[in-house]
């Protein structure tokens, strides 16, 4: 289906088409193949490694380790993946027993320990790696997989001359876990527009009923209907009401006329997660829209989506994005601007730059020394504090989230 006339019939309820679960999983296959031959190698140089290996075991995998494998399978016991530089090749080992179609050499197929690990070895010894990869990460969670049973696992049954080649894998985790192929950011955008029909369908004379909608109503709607059409959360769904102080008729549970409903909510399918917070207004009788002041609030929040579109910059890190975001943004007037934006795609929250935290904006952040790279997804998420003087001059924290 279009997938702009898709979104353009929000108002007329029509569902969006989902794909059948059997070619989603065929599609994914393809989306990792293409990201195996094309990122891995790059992850891993920028990295500067010669091996990289991933395990983990049965219902408690790697985060990385699931966005390298195909989505029907099962990965029991011991699950290990070993990737070597071969030349100007990366070989592809998969050593166990999870069914990884095509996309991996798998030398042993089976679920014996006793016979992986000394496989493992084997491989090792042929390539003899100098650096090997694993993922034990100290400033992104994606990239620390690897528990301490297996590493001391690793510690114990590794020769010690590979022992001592043993490196963080980190670099290239976040390389391989932030980046997008041109394939995927095609079906990333459709993702986030699949969030934009749930919103739509929340935000609705359908849904919401003056005066009787709750919030919880709200927030048990959107995940009711995410799974109806098969679709999955990413987080649990928030909603919540601004309200002018003075009106007391209504509790603070329930969606009332002259409210502001915000909403922060995100949609998980093909691997892709959306995030996303916008804001609907519920007019009181007689109305067309809101106030003028509660518009100017909004394009004080626009004018900084602005500011912070023009400073995302490649090879820029966090910290330094965001000092120059806030820096503009002071400088042009915008009240009390806040940025807390994250890397977005196949993680939530990870693993790529931090700009910002809602509690703080001084830029000393680990995760914001990591610099921007291209054909990453971020969400430009951040808020402006400003009065409202139909409510009396209520201060009123507006905040969005858009994906970029």
């Amino acid at each position: 289906m279009d997938q702009q006339a898709d979104i353009a019939r929000l108002g007329l309820g029509v569902r969006p088409q989902i794909l059948p679960l059997r070619r989603q999983s065929e599609l994914i296959t393809e989306l990792v193949r293409a990201r195996l031959d094309t990122i891995l190698p790059d992850a891993m140089a920028d990295a500067g490694l010669d091996a990289w290996l991933v395990l983990c075991q049965e219902d408690n995998p790697d985060p990385i380790f699931l966005t390298m494998i195909p989505f029907d399978n099962w990965h029991p016991i011991l699950s290990c993946l070993l990737f070597v530089r071969d030349g100007q090749t990366i070989r592809r080992y998969n050593l166990s027993g999870v069914d990884t179609k095509d996309l991996y050499e798998r030398p042993y197929a089976g679920q014996l320990e006793e016979k992986q690990w000394p496989l493992l070895i084997d491989l090792l010894t042929q390539h003899d790696p100098q650096t090997i990869g694993i993922n034990i990460g100290t400033v992104a969670w994606s990239a620390g997989g690897l528990t301490h049973f297996l590493y001391n696992q690793l510690q114990r049954l590794l020769p010690e001359r590979y022992r001592d080649r043993l490196v963080s894998a980190e670099k290239a985790a976040v390389r391989w876990a932030s980046t997008m192929t041109d394939t995927e950011a095609i079906h990333f955008k459709r993702v986030t527009e699949l969030g934009q029909y749930m919103i739509g369908e929340c935000f609705s004379a359908r849904t919401i009923t003056p005066g009787v909608t709750t919030i919880d109503d709200l927030v048990w709607h959107y995940w009711q209907h995410a799974y109806d059409i098969g679709l999955d959360v990413a987080f649990r769904p928030y909603f919540r009401v601004h309200r002018d102080a003075r009106e007391t008729r209504y509790p603070d549970n329930v969606v009332a006329p002259g409210d502001v409903i915000h909403c922060d909510v995100g949609i998980k399918h093909l691997r892709f997660n959306s995030d996303h917070q916008h804001l609907a207004y519920v007019p009181k009788l007689g109305e067309s829209g809101p106030s003028a002041g509660l518009r100017a609030r909004l394009a004080d929040n626009i004018r900084l989506q602005d500011v912070y579109m023009a400073g995302f910059t490649f090879g820029l890190s966090g910290n330094e994005m965001l000092r120059n975001m806030l820096n503009r943004a002071h400088s042009e007037g915008i009240p009390d601007p806040k940025i807390y934006s994250h890397n977005l795609g196949l993680f939530l929250h990870q693993p790529g730059p931090l700009i910002g935290l809602p509690w703080d904006q001084d830029a000393k952040l680990p995760r914001g020394e990591m610099t921007l790279n291209y054909n990453s997804a971020f969400v430009m998420e951040l808020s402006t504090n400003g009065p409202v003087p139909e409510w009396d001059g209520q201060m009123l924290r507006l905040g969005t989230e858009e994906p970029v």
